[in-house]
């Protein structure tokens, strides 16, 4: 996972890196090289082309002129401007932004950039808040931005994502300790989603969903099948009130790997609590209805479940606010994770959660003791504060899931993600890990889709094939038994 600096993170590491003895003139002048060598990739080249610099009188100015000298040296046209008394930019192929940088705190009104320039932003787009992404002034949206030794909050949220454009993390020799925030990668679920053994059996993966009602059937069935196509071995599917006159589920669009509970409209929690016993997580609220009968029963579930429980949807509702989740939640020895997407927070936590989303997950955490991931473009899950340290793996850390697309703006998508989120549970992730996962693979799974008419039943099939990919299993066995070749009949 990458790391994320805050503000006050990335100061720790830069003062530990002066206490260690490397100069701020050095920082700086690898800082600036590192600028340079951005410019140099936007501009393809560097003799001839013309470029502006916008300097600020602090570090990020000094980084800028830095680059500035290192591309005249290599035959470009440079001519740097002071921040602070700047009009309007002449024409040129490449500005450098390095006006002002992470401590930068104000409206900051950019010149505007000349028709056809490039922009290549140093460490932040100026004006841009490095923590939540907040941009009260006129910044100038970066065709680039290098940023320095980590990413930084601002750079994945609010207006700061779009204003930074590429982003491209440079190492000039300060190195980052633990910071409570990392970026999911590809690369994480080969390290922390353990692969099935050789003996392993349904049941040891197996989820339970209770989804759906009349009318809703369709939520069940994609939790379902989001459940099943992440690897859950088993999935036990209860639909409240499906139950025809013989006691078997009325026909509906069920999955046919899952296999259905029978529940009856009213008194349902205990029969699925009965089942707990063989699965390894719960997923419950995908078009459950919002019933009073219905709030209880859920409540009750989520109260007295053995097995770490998913909470979507309408068990978000059941859960009322932040308050009333907690008592549900503190009375648990296994980990709750709900799912809310910013109306749903509204409804939990008294107010939107703003542009700061990583503020605004871990504060619903610590308000319900409860795993938060909260849903958007930039999905930011938070585990409640147990006093374990910065980790974001292991502690009191944020997972951010940066992989999102607008093809996921469509019905159904929200029941496929936590069905995944209870099948990575399942096989064995810690709720934070799993959550985090999950919404990376939601993203990342749905680019396999088509650009246009992605619709939440083709997600399951998508992220199937994704995660086989990025595991490393192709659809032929990678150790056949002995005597068969790849792809051969078995016995």
């Amino acid at each position: 996972m990458r790391p994320v600096a805050t503000i006050a993170e990335a100061r720790e590491a830069d003062a530990a890196a002066l206490a260690r003895g490397v100069s701020q003139s050095v920082l700086v002048a690898r800082a600036g090289t590192a600028v340079a060598l951005g410019a140099l990739r936007l501009l393809g080249a560097a003799y001839g082309r013309r470029v502006v610099v916008v300097a600020g009188k602090g570090n990020n100015g000094a980084d800028g002129r830095v680059a500035a000298s290192w591309l005249r040296r290599r035959g470009a046209r440079v001519l740097v401007l002071d921040a602070g008394g700047t009009a309007g930019l002449p024409a040129c192929d490449l500005v450098i932004d390095a006006a002002y940088g992470t401590g930068f705190r104000g409206a900051y009104q950019a010149p505007p950039t000349p028709p056809g320039s490039a922009v290549l932003a140093v460490d932040v787009p100026s004006g841009v808040d490095a923590d939540t992404g907040a941009a009260p002034g006129r910044p100038t949206a970066a065709t680039a931005t290098v940023t320095f030794a980590a990413l930084k909050p601002g750079l994945l949220q609010g207006d700061g994502a779009a204003l930074a454009g590429r982003v491209e993390v440079a190492d000039i020799g300060i190195p980052v300790g633990p910071t409570g925030i990392a970026l999911v990668e590809d690369a994480d679920f080969a390290d922390l989603l353990a692969r099935r053994e050789a003996n392993s059996h349904k049941w040891a993966s197996a989820v339970a969903v209770v989804a759906g009602s009349p009318g809703m059937e369709g939520a069940a069935a994609l939790a379902s099948r989001g459940a099943s196509h992440a690897g859950a071995g088993m999935v036990r599917l209860g639909v409240p009130g499906a139950e025809g006159p013989d006691g078997a589920m009325e026909p509906g669009p069920w999955p046919l790997e899952a296999v259905r509970l029978a529940l009856g409209p009213d008194e349902w929690a205990g029969d699925v609590l009965a089942v707990l016993d063989r699965c390894r997580a719960l997923v419950v609220g995908p078009g459950l209805g919002r019933a009073e009968w219905t709030r209880a029963q859920i409540r009750r579930l989520v109260a007295e479940s053995p097995v770490p429980v998913v909470a979507d949807a309408d068990a978000l509702f059941a859960l009322g606010d932040a308050a009333s989740t907690r008592q549900v939640v503190a009375a648990r020895a296994r980990p709750v994770i709900l799912t809310p997407h910013d109306g749903e927070y509204r409804a939990m936590a008294g107010a939107a959660p703003g542009p700061d989303r990583v503020a605004a997950a871990r504060d619903l955490a610590r308000r319900t003791g409860a795993v938060v991931l909260l849903k958007g473009s930039l999905t930011a899950v938070a585990a409640p504060l147990t006093g374990a340290g910065p980790d974001p793996v292991t502690g009191d850390g944020v997972l951010l899931a940066a992989a999102g697309t607008p093809r996921l703006a469509t019905a159904g998508t929200g029941d496929v993600l936590s069905g995944m989120i209870g099948a990575l549970v399942a096989r064995g992730a810690p709720a934070l890990v799993a959550a985090g996962l999950a919404a990376h693979a939601h993203g990342r799974a749905s680019s396999l889709g088509p650009v246009e008419g992605l619709v939440a039943p083709d997600l399951p099939d998508l992220v199937a094939t994704w995660l086989s990919g990025v595991m490393g299993e192709g659809r032929e066995d990678p150790d056949p038994p002995p005597g068969t070749a790849p792809g051969a009949p078995g016995g």
